[in-house]
């Protein structure tokens, strides 16, 4: 009797569930609501700290509240400058919409004081595709004394006159500090900009870079 039952339970067990698959009534899929930004880090709080050179200090001062208005009012980002260990300090808000907005100020901040203006280190708030390219003279070429003293007034030119030249024909902006170059621009707009750059460290001459540079603004005219 027993061995009669146990298949019996079974089928009367078995037989509910041919139906439901049959109609396609599965189980309703669970629906999570998107995490917010302070969640993703498990509502820890991150820091960054910019270094304040002693050239930039004044400057920064100046332009405290052009720095201080977007970082903290637009990118939800708490900001305060740190007068002992003269740093500028950043820290995340529950309220910040996105993860990236912290590293995007820290970048900011950092490119202002590399010694680019406020009003183009701005840029790097508000486009995805810039970037901060350094070098230094020494890893083009080895020069020393009068040599290096010209090939930066080469960089320069008479009254800053070649290097808004490069600025203007290839979208970049550019900061000669002694021997140090920054640039700041898009991937190719860099390059383009870098090469100019080192041919005058090189020793070419003025007239040979900007015919070059007019054709290279010329194609990348035509690409975009």
């Amino acid at each position: 009797m027993e061995s009669n039952q146990a298949p019996s339970s079974m089928e009367i067990e078995a037989t509910p569930s041919e139906p439901n698959l049959a109609s396609g009534s599965l189980l309703p899929k669970p629906k999570f609501e998107p995490l917010k930004a302070h969640e993703m880090s498990d509502g820890r709080v991150q820091f960054r700290k910019a270094s304040v050179p002693p050239h930039r200090y004044s400057p920064l001062k100046k332009a405290w509240m052009d720095i201080y208005t977007p970082v903290y009012e637009q990118m939800k980002i708490d900001i305060r400058m740190n007068l002992k260990a003269r740093k500028v300090e950043l820290k995340t808000r529950p309220d910040i919409p996105d993860v990236s907005n912290l590293q995007k100020c820290a970048d900011f901040v950092h490119t202002f004081m590399l010694g680019f203006d406020v009003i183009d280190a701005i840029a790097l708030l508000r486009l995805d595709e810039l970037y901060v390219e350094s070098f230094e003279i020494k890893d083009v070429k080895t020069l020393w004394g009068e040599h290096l003293s010209r090939a930066i007034g080469r960089l320069s030119g008479k009254g800053g006159k070649t290097k808004f030249a490069i600025e203007n024909a290839t979208k970049t902006r550019i900061v000669i500090a002694d021997t140090k170059i920054h640039i700041l621009g898009s991937f190719a707009n860099i390059k383009v900009a870098r090469d100019s750059l080192c041919s005058l460290i090189l020793g070419s001459p003025a007239g040979k870079v900007y015919s070059k540079l007019r054709a290279v603004a010329a194609r990348l005219a035509e690409r975009f």
